[in-house]
């Protein structure tokens, strides 16, 4: 069981909507007003983080429109008080030098609520595009290795020196330092075993993409059963999910159903997008497994049901080990409101 209370985050709409992306209900809107406008309020109704996914370009369609996470990110610490602010980032598009000073100045802004969500990537476009190149599974992972172990340093305000086959770095140091903490916070998101070893040594918190409690319970089990530095702090677990939460089991299901009948509508716009992943992406080859709308495991978790359903649904994850709840609704404002009024004092209740 967490020995942490329960928190709430959701998921910025940095591409637009995250179950069907034709919904009369709620346009396809990924602007900065709107992710602004969201994310005050989830800070207002409660909510305790928020997720800023990082694509230079839309991973369904490069027509559609795209936000930027960095520069989002930054405004958003300017503008908020109390939510944390965490920003994925893919290492291949920022050296690691670049990418701790602006991560450190985000920190900065933010009073001590910045974090960084480690990702390596799985959208081949967007990096084949520019010229990078897009590397194979286990290599993008020996990448963000030597990439987090000098951002790490760098963060921790140490004179750093690195020389490895991807970076070499002499004689570093950024200032100023932190005067909040350590270093921010690294959530590491990933499912194959290169993800998973790079949590137990890099990470803080590990980002689960939403499925089962016992599957859940069995790879947190295994997370727990790995050798971690000994300086580092027990691992942290979070979990993405979509909710449907309703007045009765019946009337989610039947926003369920709703979902999946729009979501067919993009079934061309999805097949683009499936031609662009990584096939040993572990985390596509989970979702295979599960019908589901929304991202990153969606539905998957279960959180489709009444108010008590889904609040007795995530009282079980917490026991599980999970901490952070990372959300996803549709319509998203008018379910985010409800969640927080209807589902988080329920779980809190549950979980005291």
């Amino acid at each position: 069981m967490s020995t942490l209370p329960p928190r709430f985050g959701v998921w910025a709409l940095v591409h637009g909507s995250r179950a069907a992306l034709q919904d009369p209900d709620e346009p396809y809107d990924a602007s900065w007003a709107r992710n602004k406008a969201l994310v005050l309020e989830a800070e207002r109704l409660g909510y305790d983080s928020v997720l800023i996914a990082q694509h230079t370009i839309n991973p369904h369609n490069p027509d559609f429109d795209q936000l930027e996470a960095w520069t989002a990110s930054a405004a958003l610490a300017a503008l908020t008080e109390r939510i944390e602010i965490i920003a994925a980032i893919k290492p291949y598009l920022y050296h690691p030098v670049v990418l701790a000073k602006m991560a450190q100045q985000i920190e900065h802004i933010s009073g001590g609520r910045f974090a960084i969500n480690l990702v390596n990537a799985w959208n081949r476009p967007e990096l084949e595009r520019a010229g990078i190149g897009f590397a194979e599974h286990d290599a993008r992972y020996a990448y963000g290795r030597e990439w987090i172990t000098v951002v790490d340093a760098l963060l921790r305000g140490e004179r750093t020196r690195f020389h490895g086959e991807h970076f070499n770095v002499d004689d570093y140091l950024l200032r100023p330092a932190d005067p909040y903490r350590e270093r921010p916070l690294i959530y590491v998101g990933g499912e194959s075993e290169p993800a998973r070893q790079l949590v137990a040594d890099k990470g803080d918190v590990w980002f689960i993409n939403g499925q089962p409690l016992a599957d859940v319970e069995a790879l947190i089990a295994e997370l727990r059963a790995r050798r971690r530095p000994t300086a580092h702090a027990p691992l942290r677990f979070g979990l993405s999910a979509f909710v449907i939460a309703r007045e009765t089991d019946d009337d989610a299901t039947r926003h369920l159903d709703h979902l999946f009948a729009l979501a067919t509508k993009d079934a061309p716009l999805r097949a683009q997008q499936k031609s662009n992943i990584d096939p040993k992406a572990v985390m596509f080859q989970t979702f295979a497994q599960t019908p589901r709308v929304g991202s990153n495991g969606g539905t998957a978790a279960g959180l489709v049901g009444s108010y008590d359903t889904v609040a007795e649904r995530m009282a079980r994850f917490h026991r599980a080990g999970i901490e952070l709840f990372m959300l996803q609704f549709q319509p998203f404002e008018h379910d985010m409101r409800r969640f927080a009024e209807e589902v988080a004092p329920r779980v809190r209740r549950l979980t005291r």
